[in-house]
Order: structure tokens, then C-alpha cells, then sequence
């Protein structure tokens, strides 16, 4: 039983929690709870180790024994050690350290995302679970969002690691994988048209901006419209989180009832 903050695995999950460099260099990132490990296992990603407490709970260690039938690390640590190393006001007794392997995006890709100066980790976690109950078949991130591994984005995106290509590129990149792609490139904006008067059928890529900052002057540039969510009332704005996902679903609804 591991029993000190000095060992280095201990060392190694604090290192990734806090520092996206950290994460780039080793290539790995932490997810933590039964629920994300068992997703994590399902897609069959690949284990550095795993370590659970005395806590956890029999679906917890059901899992224990299918990590360990695996070939996988695990080891148990102290209450107090898995408390510290918790980010979660309810831990739930499991951690792991995984692999940082980018999904492949598909040769032929209709529908993207681009989280555009995205920094909190709430907001992009929810548009990463949004964008795989909608079926956008990539996420690209631009330099100006943040890590989309980070520990807090992971969770809040309830498993999307796992089955949404994510891929952080330079707004050229992005630019030409666009192009390449024939895709219309749309701009959520309040000042746009419609969402409900747009045709969202044709292959597209989705800029979501941040609440604060709005779209990056690269954003703007390589946008060919703007749309925007027609809302009552005097609220003026939506959180990017919520507004990316109403836009993402729109574009659902038109390409299942009006294609059919």
C-alpha cells in the first residue's frame, strides 16, 4: 500500500493534475471516479496504472479486478493519499493515469467543432460531450483554448475523451483542414442569422467563442457566416457551454428531419 506523498507515482498524478506541459511531455493525463475508468476500459485506451482506496465501492473494485486481469498497475493507497490527490468534493476511491492518444479524424468529416478561446474548463468539457451526443466527428482546438486533458475539462466531459477525436492545432491548420474538407465555416454570434433560417445540412465547421472574449480575430477571419440563437426576454447571452450545445443540436434537427 503506497502510504506517502513522496512516491512517484504520487508525484507523478500531482505533476499532470496541475500542468498542461506536464501532461505534453509525459503524454498522459488523470482521470478520476468509477465511472470515467470504466468508460476508459470499455474503449479499451491504454493503462499507465490505476490506484483505489479502502472506499471504493464494489463496482469499484470489480473494475479493480478487471484492470489487474488486464496486465494493468494497481495499487491501493492510503484514505488520506487518495483524499489529497481527489479533485472531486465526493471521492469516489479510483484514479488512473492514462495514455494520451489522439483518436484519428475520419477521412471524411461533415461536421467539426472549434472551441475558440474556451478557457474554462467547465465550458469546454460540456461542448466535448455535447459534440459526441451530436456526432461531430472532430474537435479542433486552436492555441487560445484550454488543454482539453486537463482534469476538470476530462470530467465534465463524462467519457467524450474517449470516443471524439481531439486534435489542437494552429489556426492554419484549421484553416486548411477546412478547406480541404469543403467546409462553410459558421460563427456563433449574437449579432448573426438564425440558426433556425440557416441550412445546416451542407457539411460545416461550428465556431464557438468564448462568453467573455467572444471569437479570436483568427476566428473572424476565416468565418463565412454567423449565426446566432434566437432567445426571449432580456437575457443577452448564453454561457459558451449552453449555446454550443443548442447550435449543435440544431444542426442534429436539421439534417434528421429535414434530409428525410
Amino acid at each position: 500500500m503506497i502510504t506517502s506523498n513522496q512516491n512517484s507515482k504520487i508525484k507523478l498524478i500531482r505533476a499532470l493534475q496541475g500542468r498542461a506541459k506536464e501532461r505534453r511531455e509525459e503524454n498522459a493525463f488523470v482521470v478520476e471516479g468509477v465511472r470515467l475508468v470504466e468508460e476508459a476500459v470499455i474503449s479499451n485506451w491504454g493503462f499507465r496504472f490505476a490506484l483505489f482506496d479502502e472506499t471504493l465501492s464494489e463496482r469499484g473494485k470489480s473494475q479493480v479486478e478487471g484492470l489487474r486481469s488486464r496486465g494493468v498497475d494497481v495499487e491501493e493507497v492510503s484514505k488520506n493519499i487518495m483524499q489529497s490527490l481527489s479533485e472531486t468534493e465526493s471521492p469516489q476511491g479510483i484514479l488512473a493515469i492514462l495514455n494520451d492518444a489522439q483518436l484519428p479524424i475520419p477521412n471524411y468529416c461533415d461536421f467539426i467543432l472549434i472551441p475558440d478561446q474556451i478557457r474554462d474548463p467547465g465550458n469546454l468539457g460540456t461542448l466535448l460531450r455535447t459534440a459526441s451526443a451530436a456526432d461531430v466527428q472532430a474537435v479542433l482546438l486552436p492555441p487560445e483554448t484550454t488543454d482539453a486533458f486537463a482534469p476538470k475539462v476530462v470530467r465534465s466531459g463524462m467519457g467524450a475523451h474517449f470516443r471524439l477525436p481531439i486534435h489542437s492545432m494552429t489556426w492554419d491548420e484549421i484553416k486548411r483542414f477546412c478547406e480541404s474538407a469543403n467546409q462553410r465555416v459558421y460563427l456563433a454570434d449574437m449579432n448573426g442569422q438564425s440558426c433556425w433560417e440557416v441550412d445546416l445540412r451542407q457539411p460545416l465547421a461550428l465556431i464557438i467563442g468564448s462568453e467573455a472574449d467572444g471569437a479570436s480575430e483568427s476566428a473572424k477571419k476565416m468565418t463565412n457566416a454567423k449565426i446566432s440563437i434566437p432567445m426571449s426576454g432580456n437575457i443577452e447571452s448564453l454561457n459558451a457551454g449552453v449555446a454550443g450545445s443548442v447550435l449543435m443540436f440544431e444542426v442534429v434537427r436539421q439534417r434528421l428531419t429535414l434530409n428525410a
